[in-house]
């Protein structure tokens, strides 16, 4: 497989909204599941336009928020974005998705070590990344466990009123 990473640009925002989309309905579907009918609906009214409109402006930050595209045989199948904090040094990656057709093959861990080095190069000396503790998360945190992240495990508790 030939991966090849590169900077986003504006003709890339709706292939990567649609990428997007299509990867995290397993996640927002596990979310449904183990939240019920009566608190998923509060805590993502509207999943699909939420995400779209987050990834629309992450694309759109610049210099705030670098996203970069991994495209194989010039196909885009995968993107990450990430914030650099100067203040603390540390740089967190904010989003990352991998279409998929074309998980569990590097694609994923590629882009995070990738992250990583242009954080470094920027002065940072640590990283973060959050992510689902749920079944659907599974692939995400094997790509961050593969980078090199250590797991702080943390838990969120919801409850209708």
């Amino acid at each position: 497989m030939n991966l090849h990473i590169r900077p986003v640009c504006d003709t890339d925002i709706e292939v990567l909204v649609d990428l997007s989309l299509l990867t995290w309905v397993p996640i927002f579907r596990s979310f449904e599941q183990i939240l019920g009918p009566e608190i998923f609906p509060l805590v993502y009214p509207d999943w699909q336009k939420s995400q779209r409109e987050g990834v629309e402006k992450v694309c759109k930050d610049g210099a705030d928020t670098p996203v970069w595209v991994a495209e194989v045989e010039k196909r885009v199948v995968g993107f990450v974005a990430y914030k650099l904090h100067d203040q603390d040094k540390t740089g967190e990656i904010h989003l990352l998705a991998v279409h998929p057709d074309y998980q569990n093959q590097g694609i994923g861990t590629a882009l995070n070590n990738f992250a990583l080095q242009k954080m470094r190069e920027s002065g940072m000396r640590m990283a973060v990344v959050g992510t689902g503790g749920d079944p659907s998360h599974a692939p995400a945190r094997r790509s961050y466990e593969k980078a090199g992240y250590t797991a702080l495990p943390l838990v969120r508790y919801y409850q209708a009123l």
